[in-house]
């Protein structure tokens, strides 16, 4: 059984991803906004089942990975800290745009609505780094099987993200008329989740070799 600080620190950085503007969130609250909750929310059942074949496959191949090549991981946490860094740059760099500034998309029906969701998650980098890059720095060997504990760590993920992410498509029409008039609240949310990703970014890169 994972340790409660590394389910905390798992969860508090899906919790930051999740929150950061990505195909998903655009597509979810594109899709709310210009087709109502009802189509938010199914476009969300296709998202989260994506992330369920993530886990399955992520589960199963960072098991192989600790048993073939357990100083991969030095990589692996490279990796996940520079996406991350990448992630916060996109939320404060010039010229960027919130997720609530999006364009109206022509109504589809609920099976579209779905596949589009379920597509949109497997072609997201986001999720693919979040399972390959960053989730094996929260394995630990020593802590019991670690296929159960990758089981674990990816059901926090999908909770959290299918959580936050279905109170998004429920308010995006609400938000984004809140928003519309207050580009100061934009800025704002933007430099603050760009700056806990760097905080989270330098944590992993710092993190001594296991």
């Amino acid at each position: 059984m994972p340790e409660l600080h590394n389910l905390i620190g798992f969860a508090l950085i899906a919790l930051g991803m999740v929150l950061t503007p990505g195909p998903n969130m655009i597509y979810l609250i594109s899709r709310s906004i210009s087709q109502g909750p009802a189509a938010g929310l199914i476009s969300l059942g296709g998202v989260a089942l994506g992330f369920v074949v993530y886990m399955i496959s992520a589960a199963l191949g960072i098991t192989a990975l600790l048993i073939a090549a357990p100083f991969a991981y030095d990589a692996l946490r490279l990796a996940g800290a520079a996406y991350l860094v990448y992630l916060a740059w996109q939320a404060v760099r010039p010229g960027g745009r919130s997720p609530f500034q999006v364009k109206s998309l022509p109504k589809d029906g609920p099976r579209k609505l779905f596949l589009m969701g379920f597509l949109t998650s497997l072609l997201n980098p986001k999720v693919a780094v979040l399972y390959l890059s960053l989730l094996p720095q929260f394995i630990r060997p020593e802590a019991g099987n670690v296929l159960a504990q990758s089981m674990i760590f990816g059901s926090i993920q999908i909770a959290t993200s299918v959580t936050v992410n279905a109170m998004i498509a429920l308010a995006a029409s609400s938000i984004a008329g809140f928003l519309a008039g207050r580009p100061l609240l934009m800025v704002v949310q933007r430099w603050a989740m760009g700056t806990a990703l760097f905080g989270f970014a330098v944590s992993m890169a710092a993190e001594a070799r296991r």
